[in-house]
């Protein structure tokens, strides 16, 4: 039994443009958050990365269940509304899987399209290849997969090595500082919202430092086995890559997207790593119109 942070409620009142009523779902000893919204549509899945939450697709939703889908976006555990062990130790690749595949599982979604950015593409899409009768689509944002053998960015070893020596970790400025576009107070603060103490902040550090950087890593083999089935994975998939990502750049959107199998990537103009968060309207729109297509 690992010691468990839950973010106190009043955290999360009042946080703009978020309106969802919290749902939850037990996966072992951890309560899981997940947005649910839309009634009985057919699912689409959306599932966020380092170091967000379902805030981050706030604005991506709203179009997508409008024209018709219901929208489910868990917090990831260690992350959001949903429980926090404090042990860094606790966080893996296969754990995080796991959980998702609990949640997905528990709600019996069938026919889903995932949307997926940063770590929660790893985590899905591994989750694709391993229930392939449950997915439909995939929709893809600025993420990739981990097999020790990828190439990883200057921008990136940096953040790693910031995440390895702080213990506090300043996760809204993290947020801010990977837009394009101004981010308002309130919105930065509602990024630091789940995270009061530096010991709930264990899974935010846990992340950075858990990617295999080597085939012998822990997690490289499991990345290695979804990257080689993605290609035969028969489902339309959709990418969309911001054009100026310095951690995932347009360049890697390019090698990854035909490393799956996919069309080439779709630009989304004047946004950054959490395009969401600068073209959120913009993407929720381009997703909707291609599952309606």
């Amino acid at each position: 039994m690992t010691e468990i942070f839950r973010t106190p409620d009043e955290r999360f009142e009042d946080l703009p443009a978020y309106e969802f009523e919290p749902h939850y779902a037990q996966a072992g000893e951890l309560r899981l958050h997940y947005v649910d919204t839309g009634g009985d549509g057919t699912p689409v899945f959306f599932l966020h990365g380092e170091p967000t939450w379902s805030y981050l697709w706030r604005k991506v939703i709203p179009p997508v269940r409008d024209a018709g889908f219901r929208c489910i976006a868990p917090d990831l555990p260690g992350f959001g509304r949903s429980d926090k062990p404090t042990d860094m130790a606790w966080y893996s690749y296969d754990a995080h899987t796991e959980a998702m595949g609990t949640l997905l599982e528990q709600l019996d979604l069938r026919d889903v399209t995932f949307v997926v950015h940063d770590w929660g593409g790893p985590i899905a899409l591994r989750l694709a290849v391993d229930h392939p009768d449950r997915v439909a689509r995939l929709a893809i944002l600025d993420t990739g997969l981990f097999t020790g053998h990828q190439h990883m960015s200057d921008a990136w070893i940096a953040f790693r090595d910031f995440v390895a020596r702080t213990e506090d970790l300043p996760i809204g400025f993290l947020v801010k500082g990977a837009c394009a576009r101004d981010m308002p107070h309130d919105v930065f603060s509602a990024y630091e919202a789940p995270f009061p103490t530096a010991a709930s902040k264990a899974g935010a550090r846990a992340f950075p430092l858990m990617l295999p950087t080597s085939p012998e890593a822990p997690g490289a083999d499991e990345g290695q086995r979804v990257l080689a089935a993605l290609p035969g994975l028969d489902v339309p998939k959709l990418v969309l890559w911001a054009d100026k990502d310095p951690i995932l750049t347009p360049e890697t959107g390019k090698r990854f997207a035909a490393a799956i199998g996919a069309p080439e990537p779709e630009v989304v103009e004047n946004a950054s790593h959490f395009l969401q968060e600068d073209a959120g309207e913009e993407i929720g729109q381009r997703v909707a119109a291609w599952l309606t297509s």
